[in-house]
């Protein structure tokens, strides 16, 4: 069977045991089951990641405070630790819950942050490929067992990155074609030959009382 976790296998079989029938839970619609399951995970991993600097710790809470005081501050162990504490509170909730809620999108995100806790978990504890990092949940595997690996190829695509000048260039060079290809076509217009001017009925005025004005001197002119 193939799961999100499956680059994990390797790394720590134990650890791959208890999330890949986190994801079992899941697909089988056992959603507060499936929560606990990751509240186990996590608890493993804080254990795990501990090691040496264990020793009085029992609980999750104290092992987690623990870790919490041995963090060195980075953005990376922060995220890290708040992931661990969310699995841990998700978890108590549904074991002491007296009702079963069937939260869908709570265990979905409860294995969506197990994925980034086993991916840290795998690089900086147990020495796996930084390879890992370029990975990513798969919510159709997650739902039917089976890559997408065209889901796959288009995160990839999605993933690259530009940067300094480059990137500025290139978004702008795609905003415009994409302006482009969106553009409606302007219509040609029709070149028409210039149409002679219109006569004011004025001037017809003007020049039918000048004709008369005419005639008439030109009579008077006759008659004198």
């Amino acid at each position: 069977m193939v799961t999100n976790f499956d680059f994990l296998r390797n790394a720590d079989k134990n650890l791959y045991e208890i999330i890949s029938d986190a994801e079992l839970l899941y697909r089988d619609e056992y959603y507060d089951q499936c929560i606990s399951q990751t509240r186990k995970f996590a608890e493993n991993v804080c254990k795990n990641t501990l090691g040496s600097l264990r020793t009085t710790e029992e609980t999750f809470d104290q092992m987690l405070a623990t870790l919490k005081d041995n963090s060195n501050g980075s953005a990376e162990e922060k995220e890290f630790i708040d992931d661990l504490y969310f699995l841990k509170k998700c978890g108590n909730e549904s074991v002491h819950s007296s009702k079963v809620s069937k939260s869908g999108i709570t265990a979905l995100e409860c294995l969506q942050r197990a994925f980034e806790i086993a991916i840290n978990y795998s690089v900086y504890i147990k020495k796996a490929p930084k390879d890992n990092f370029d990975l990513h949940f798969d919510i159709d595997l997650l739902a039917t067992g089976k890559k997408n690996r065209k889901l796959a190829k288009e995160y990839q695509k999605a993933k690259g990155k530009y940067s300094g000048e480059d990137d500025f260039n290139t978004k702008n060079s795609l905003k415009k074609s994409k302006q482009a290809k969106y553009k409606k076509p302007q219509q040609s217009e029709m070149k028409s030959s210039p149409k002679p001017p219109k006569i004011s009925p004025y001037w017809y005025v003007v020049g039918f009382f000048s004709v008369v004005a005419i005639f008439l001197m030109l009579f008077l002119l006759i008659v004198k």
